[in-house]
C-alpha cells in the first residue's frame, strides 16, 4: 500500500514539473530601453528557456552609476543601453566582462560589436537629415559637413550638446575629418540654427512641421514610432516630412545603436550569454525591426515596410567602439564651438 502510494506521488510531482514552467534560474537585466517589443521578447525567452527576466529600468547614466556603485554587491547579469559611446564608457569604468560567442560573432558585424567582447549590438538606428517637403527640394541635401552651408542659415534644428547621439555623430566626423575640421563644423551648424537646440528628435521634427526650421536631424526609429503614435498629430507631421541619408557619396551615413553586455560580477554568466545570442537570433531580430522601427544587426532580416519606404543606404562602417572612444573630444569641440 505505501509503495503504490508513494508511486502515485512521484508520478504526479513528475507531472507537475514537466508541465508547469520552470524556473529553474534567472537573470537581472538593468535595461535604458523601455519599449513594448523588449518585453514581448523577454517572455519569449523565459518561455523558451525557462530562465526568468528580471527588469530594472533606468536612465543610463543612473545605471552605469548604480553599477559602480554596487560593485561586486550587483545583481545585475546584464546591461542594455543605447549608444555605442555610453557602452563604451561602461566598459571604461570596469562595469563589463569579456564574453565569448560564435553565435554572436556570427550573427553581429565586427564593427558593432566590442572587439574584446565587452559588448554587443541588438539593433541600429541611423541618425538622418529630415526635411520639409513643402520648402526643401531633397536634392539640395547631400552630406553632415553641407550643413554649414550658408544656404541653411536659420534653417536647422537639432538637440543640444548634452545629447550622447550628437556626441556620437561629431564623434564619427572627428574620426574621419580630424578635430579641426570637425570644430569647424560644429561652428557652422550654430550659425545656421534656427533655434537653440532643445528637445528630443521629435521636438525637431515638429520644429520643422511649425514652421520654425526646414531640415532637421533625428534617429530614424523616432520618425517610425511618430508615424505609427496613437497621438494624431505626430502622424500628420510625418508626412510632411522626407527622410534623406547623408554621405552616400562617399563614407554612408552615421549609424548608432543599442547594445548589450554581461556585467562585470554576473552570479548568472552562462544564461546572460544565452540572454544575449537569444537577442541576436533571426526571431528576436525581426521583432526589433517590425515592432519598433529600428534596423536589425542580423543581416538576412528584413526591415518593416515603413522603414524600406525611406529606401535602402549605404551605412558608415566606422567601428562603434570609436565613438565611445572620442566622446570626450566630442563634447570638448561641442563647448568650444559654443554649441549648448
Amino acid at each position: 500500500m505505501f509503495n503504490k502510494l508513494f508511486n502515485k506521488a512521484v508520478l504526479s510531482t513528475l507531472a507537475v514539473c514537466l508541465t508547469a514552467p520552470l524556473f529553474a534560474s534567472e537573470i537581472n537585466v538593468y535595461t535604458h530601453r523601455h519599449y513594448a517589443t523588449d518585453k514581448k521578447l523577454n517572455e519569449m525567452f523565459t518561455k523558451e528557456t525557462g530562465i526568468k527576466v528580471k527588469i530594472v529600468k533606468g536612465k543610463s547614466s543612473q545605471l552605469l552609476k548604480r553599477l559602480e556603485i554596487e560593485g561586486e554587491y550587483s545583481p545585475a547579469d546584464i546591461l542594455v543601453t543605447v549608444d555605442a559611446g555610453r557602452l563604451q564608457i561602461a566598459k571604461s569604468k570596469g562595469l563589463l566582462q569579456s564574453i565569448s560567442s560564435d553565435t554572436l560573432n556570427t550573427n553581429i558585424p565586427s564593427h558593432l560589436r566590442d572587439p574584446d567582447g565587452m559588448w554587443y549590438a541588438l539593433t541600429k538606428r541611423a541618425r538622418v537629415i529630415v526635411y520639409s517637403k513643402e520648402r526643401v527640394d531633397p536634392k539640395e541635401l547631400s552630406t553632415y559637413e553641407d550643413l554649414t552651408n550658408p544656404k541653411w542659415k536659420g534653417k536647422i534644428a537639432i538637440r543640444s550638446s548634452n545629447n550622447v547621439y550628437n556626441q556620437s555623430l561629431l564623434a564619427s566626423l572627428i574620426a574621419h575629418n580630424g578635430e579641426e575640421k570637425s570644430l569647424e563644423w560644429a561652428k557652422g551648424v550654430v550659425e545656421n540654427l534656427a533655434r537653440k537646440p532643445k528637445g528630443n528628435d521629435k521636438d525637431q521634427a515638429k520644429a520643422i512641421a511649425a514652421g520654425i526650421a526646414d531640415i532637421a536631424v533625428m534617429n530614424t526609429y523616432y520618425i517610425g514610432r511618430m508615424a505609427n503614435s496613437k497621438d494624431l498629430s505626430e502622424k500628420e507631421i510625418t508626412e510632411q516630412i522626407g527622410v534623406f541619408f547623408p554621405n552616400q557619396n562617399d563614407r554612408g551615413t552615421h549609424v548608432n545603436i543599442s547594445g548589450i553586455g554581461v556585467a562585470k560580477y554576473s552570479k548568472n554568466r552562462e544564461n546572460a550569454i544565452k540572454y544575449i545570442e537569444f537577442l541576436a537570433s533571426k526571431k528576436a531580430q525581426t521583432i526589433y525591426a517590425q515592432a519598433n522601427y529600428e534596423y536589425p544587426v542580423l543581416k538576412g532580416v528584413d526591415s518593416s515596410t515603413l522603414v524600406q519606404s525611406w529606401g535602402t543606404f549605404k551605412e558608415d562602417s566606422l567601428p562603434m567602439n570609436t565613438l565611445g572612444e572620442l566622446n570626450s573630444k566630442a563634447v570638448k569641440t561641442f563647448d568650444k564651438a559654443g554649441w549648448r
